[in-house]
């Protein structure tokens, strides 16, 4: 795996890495996803894109999973594939998955946010390093 969960008090946080940003950013929304439901358990039946642009890094991931949050709130869409490209503050991501259905998908916990509580963004030699806490 390329996250995982971290034990935060009243709270829920993931740490994801990746050989490069992008799949920083890739893990960091794959962890959300698991929070919500057993990601294995969707199809990648639909695609929907994200374009954002932000001022940096680490407002652009915040940015970024709070659309997704908002797309699972407000359409019910969790992804299963993703793909992306992030240049100059602007991401540009297509992110294939399917309706959340309570028949098919165990539902996990509600999400309500990225915070930027103890937000971690960071490259260590050369391996890209997130850490996101999540209200719920």
């Amino acid at each position: 795996m390329k996250y995982r969960i971290i034990d935060v008090s009243g709270d829920v946080g993931i740490r994801a890495e990746g050989s490069s940003l992008e799949e920083c950013f890739i893990n960091s929304a794959l962890g959300l996803y698991s929070l919500i439901t057993d990601i294995d358990s969707v199809e990648p039946a639909e695609e929907k894109e994200i374009n954002l642009r932000e001022d940096n890094l680490e407002t652009l991931l915040v940015s970024f999973l709070n659309e997704l949050i908002f797309q699972f709130d407000t359409y019910g869409f969790i992804g299963k594939l993703l793909s992306l490209d992030i240049q100059e503050g602007v991401i540009f991501a297509k992110i294939k998955g399917e309706k959340f259905n309570p028949e098919k998908h165990e539902r996990k916990l509600l999400i309500k946010a990225a915070t930027y509580h103890n937000l971690v963004l960071k490259k260590e030699d050369s391996l890209w390093i997130a850490e996101i806490i999540f209200d719920i």
